[in-house]
């Protein structure tokens, strides 16, 4: 039996005059991208053109929405009330939808940024907000949450599909969740270490922590972050090393439509 993964990078991430990522060279390689939304990054250009880019590549689209700072780049803790974060994910997915659908697209996953991430992955509140988000905005749009969060848990119980996805340059704590940037071991770096990193995950089915813990988890998609100087190089590696060990790579909705096959 072939097994099928996805390769994923968060991309359009650049605003106004500033610069971020190889969007270019990225979407040459992986096989769905998740667009930044105007809210820690990305503005309404930069959202058309990777859209476009992706289109041309035959890359699947996802929004990629945070918190509304863009200084902080999403990676700052904002406590928003539930009815106000619920708005803003709907208003952030349908912005990408429009830029997707003025180019014969539509958007077809949903991935959190950042600290809004990390906060839905630990804390169920937070979770099922953003699952209701994705829930509400029709039943085919996928929750590409991390493996074994409570994100993932909220979205299945909600009824929306789910793909699980593992990072090939972020280092997990023993209970799942991903080391802070803010401590040593936080990343994973050069590409013959994340490709590793992912072969270890992949082939094992679980989650490896920086103290050696396993935990049990069915990565579907493997995340490559677009803004680490290192992204293409790994991406690159991985998308070789997992295709000459036997693996399919497809977008995330044809990941979807394997699972209910």
């Amino acid at each position: 039996m072939i097994r099928r993964l996805n390769l994923n990078s968060d991309l359009g991430e650049s605003f106004g005059a500033w610069k971020m990522g190889s969007d270019a060279a990225m979407l040459r390689i992986v096989n769905s991208a998740n667009v930044a939304c105007g809210y820690h990054a990305g503005d309404p250009s930069v959202m058309l053109k990777t859209v476009a880019l992706a289109r041309d590549g035959g890359v699947s689209v996802g929004a990629h929405p945070g918190f509304p700072d863009l200084q902080g780049f999403g990676r700052r803790r904002m406590d928003i009330p539930a009815d106000e974060l619920e708005a803003m994910l709907i208003y952030q997915i349908g912005a990408l939808d429009a830029c997707a659908r003025a180019q014969g697209l539509r958007v077809t996953h949903v991935k959190p940024h950042g600290a809004l991430s990390n906060i839905a992955c630990a804390e169920r509140k937070v979770a099922e907000v953003v699952a209701r988000a994705v829930h509400r905005l029709g039943p085919a749009l996928i929750l590409l949450a991390p493996a074994a969060s409570q994100m993932a848990l909220a979205g299945r119980e909600m009824g929306v599909p789910v793909v699980e996805e593992v990072f090939a340059d972020r280092a997990y704590l023993d209970d799942g969740n991903l080391v802070p940037r803010s401590q040593p071991g936080a990343m994973v770096h050069g590409a013959e270490a994340s490709l590793a990193h992912v072969m270890r995950m992949v082939e094992e089915q679980a989650l490896v922590s920086i103290n050696g813990k396993r935990i049990p988890v069915k990565p579907q998609s493997i995340c490559v972050h677009g803004d680490n100087a290192e992204a293409v190089a790994t991406a690159q590696a991985l998308r070789d090393g997992l295709t000459q060990a036997g693996y399919l790579l497809a977008t995330i909705p044809e990941l979807d439509e394997s699972s209910k096959g």
